[in-house]
């Protein structure tokens, strides 16, 4: 049954001659079988965005070399995409880039990469405040060593501003506490260690160090 309804698919999908229909009736499907699908993971429903609806978002210090971008591009066109552009949804249709911001460049600005995929991206969505896209954005570049520490002070302010505590900070950034501290005191806002917490905190920390120093 499910080898014949597979057949009868396939037809189906080979038929559509239009390719943006095409692609269309594809992540149809994905998006079908994802919903009855015993995984809940965002990979388990990659689908493929015109390239020019994929955004970068405005928090990310993460930066890129030239080798390194030459390498990135050497890698997608020996091995092809082997991982998607994790993506948030915007209101008015665009994807914002959570991570990936690079391999979202490489589909646009080389051209061998740019025609082979047609002009698309392969995305997976996450549904996520921007605060806790701004934190998703941190861990993955964090996981590759990349996060930019001036940049990553002002992000760590405006979690703060959003209401996150120096635990909440650790926690869902995988940072230790004294590193917190330092960024906070890097940006030198007085409004950073305001909270009542984060001051017995502030205290410990320069208790260790002043006395390190002596």
């Amino acid at each position: 049954m499910i080898d014949y309804l597979i057949k009868q698919l396939k037809d189906a999908i080979n038929s559509i001659e239009n390719l943006d229909e095409k692609i269309e009736a594809m992540n149809r499907v994905r998006t079908a079988l994802t919903e009855v699908s015993p995984f809940v993971e965002p990979v388990d429903c990659v689908r493929w965005v015109p390239a020019d609806k994929v955004q970068a978002n405005e928090y990310n210090p993460n930066k890129v070399a030239s080798p390194e971008m030459r390498l990135l591009h050497t890698s997608i066109k020996l091995d092809g995409y082997t991982q998607p552009i994790v993506v948030y949804r915007l209101n008015n249709g665009k994807y914002e880039v959570v991570d990936g911001f690079h391999r979202n460049r490489v589909g646009k600005e080389y051209a061998d990469i740019r025609e082979r995929i047609h002009g698309y991206l392969p995305v997976v969505v996450i549904d996520k405040p921007l605060d806790e896209r701004m934190g998703s954005t941190i861990r993955h570049n964090r996981a590759r060593g990349t996060h930019q520490i001036r940049s990553m002070s002002d992000i760590v302010i405006d979690l703060s501003r959003e209401g996150w505590s120096d635990e909440d900070i650790c926690k869902k950034l995988g940072m230790e506490l004294d590193e917190v501290i330092r960024l906070k005191q890097i940006s030198g806002l007085k409004e950073a260690f305001a909270n009542h917490e984060f001051s017995k905190s502030w205290e410990e920390f320069e208790k260790k160090y002043h006395k390190e120093e002596a």
